[in-house]
């Protein structure tokens, strides 16, 4: 008799155990769709267009199922009407845990919320700082910052070591996806060293001679100092974290929004001429030659900037509302529907899937600037089957999960795209295809485009008017 080989052997037994331990749908559990990978599950389908594997699972098996996603069971609810059943969930379902879990790891400090009592509710609070009263400090000076990148542009006089900042920025940033699905940073070739350059710049003794630090990141600093266990690189690490927060998604949104209203000329002029007008009523008028200042007040009232940015978030988010299950239990859905959920199980939101819904957005593959405006003011009644969403548009999380600095990143956008329009004559390059969107990031926020976009731009001569 032929003997086997060791090899064919070894896969043998693990395709047996994988037989043996593949998890079966129980009586009021979502259908399960595992595939035959063992560990990967669908995750390779997942990831090569996340939008039109879930639709497609959608079309099998209804608004509710479960998938096996790289050694992960992550039940997805695709009904919007659905969404408030799981975010007001917060005793069984948890958005702490998968943090926990993954955010350390990828940062490189320690977990919080072991062996520092405390000092995760203390950083959450903290948060507050980007908020409220808070928010017109930070909207101030982010104003001043983009004025002094624009004129150091043209001058030739940008910060010492910032393009080598931005170069570890982005090589750390393509391996963020692979580091948040929890692939060893061992494995990822020179990622740990490019991280460890970027924590190095965050050092307390390296911060302690900053000027015009804000109220946040002081608060921090003083919160960590607090915990003599923390290593100054452990340190360094949070607040490389809070860098790659504020950027992470919201340059790439920058990137849409611009690349939209370019596209269409009557958009571009519209929202211009607002931001025009908004300097007119305070009594200013805009001049090349003298920086730009908006009060919070201002960029309050720019309501199709911020129609036209909403609708740059709907197209290009990609995030998912993730909550992790404490118990086996069963999740009320309506007052009709409820399904059996495991503990350690996710419950997952899946928001593009309601960004790209035609019973909720017409046309919704079009950009349309001013969906989001109403009568002359921000819109937010949208529907899906007659009935008013509660949550209709969800770039920035939900519940426990929403991002603490969303007011803070709408105002930053706002920003940047007022300054880039009156300052800056642009024009995409002819000839150049369409891009579309890359699903390498599917999960984590907004993607990115998949192919680089060439544009001109030149700086408006002192008598030239951004009307022209």
């Amino acid at each position: 008799m032929m003997m086997m080989s060791p090899v064919l052997l070894l896969l043998l037994l693990g395709l047996l155990c994988f037989i043996c331990l593949r998890r079966k749908r129980r009586p009021g559990e979502p259908p399960l769709v595992s595939g035959w990978i063992p560990f990967l599950g669908r995750a390779l389908d997942f990831g090569r267009d996340a939008q039109a594997f879930l639709q497609e699972q959608r079309r099998r098996h209804g608004d509710v199922f479960t998938v096996h996603l790289a050694g992960k069971y992550l039940t997805f609810i695709l009904d919007p009407l659905l969404y408030p059943s799981v975010v007001r969930q917060g005793r069984q379902l948890d958005f702490h845990q998968f943090a926990d879990t993954v955010a350390p790891p990828t940062f490189g400090y320690p977990p919080v919320r072991k062996g520092f009592p405390g000092l995760s509710e203390q950083i959450i609070r903290s948060f507050q700082l980007m908020q409220g009263e808070h928010l017109g400090v930070l909207t101030e000076s982010m104003m001043g910052n983009l004025m002094l990148v624009l004129r150091q542009d043209h001058l030739g006089r940008r910060h010492e070591g910032m393009e080598d900042m931005r170069e570890d920025f982005q090589r750390f940033d393509r391996m963020f996806p692979l580091l948040i699905a929890q692939v060893p940073i061992g494995l990822l070739g020179r990622t740990r060293a490019v991280r460890s350059k970027l924590i190095d710049r965050f050092l307390p003794d390296r911060m302690s001679s900053w000027t015009g630090t804000s109220q946040l990141i002081k608060t921090r600093s003083k919160l960590l100092e607090q915990h003599a266990s923390l290593r100054d690189t452990d340190k360094g690490a949070h607040h490389f974290a809070i860098l790659w927060a504020s950027v992470g998604n919201t340059v790439p949104a920058c990137f849409w929004v611009l690349y939209f209203l370019l596209r269409d000329p009557e958009a571009l002029q519209a929202v211009r001429q607002e931001v025009l007008e908004v300097l007119r009523q305070s009594g200013g008028e805009f001049s090349p030659e003298k920086d730009l200042a908006l009060s919070r007040e201002q960029l309050d009232s720019m309501v199709l900037l911020e129609s036209s940015i909403s609708e740059g978030l709907r197209l290009s988010s990609a995030s998912t509302n993730i909550r992790v299950s404490q118990e086996d239990f069963s999740l009320r859905l309506d007052a009709e529907h409820s399904v059996s959920v495991r503990k350690g199980d996710v419950i997952a939101l899946y928001p593009q899937s309601m960004h790209m819904d035609p019973d909720i957005y017409q046309d919704p593959q079009s950009f349309r600037y001013d969906r989001f405006v109403q009568d002359g003011r921000v819109k937010t009644d949208f529907y899906k089957s007659g009935q008013k969403l509660k949550f209709f548009l969800m770039p920035f999380g939900s519940g426990t999960s929403m991002c603490p600095g969303r007011y803070f990143a709408v105002n930053e956008i706002k920003q940047f795209l007022s300054l880039v329009l009156l300052y800056l004559d642009l024009d995409l390059q002819p000839g150049q295809n369409r891009v579309s969107l890359d699903y390498g990031r599917a999960g984590l926020g907004i993607l990115l485009p998949n192919a680089d976009v060439r544009f001109h731009y030149r700086l408006r001569a002192a008598s030239q008017s951004p009307a022209e």
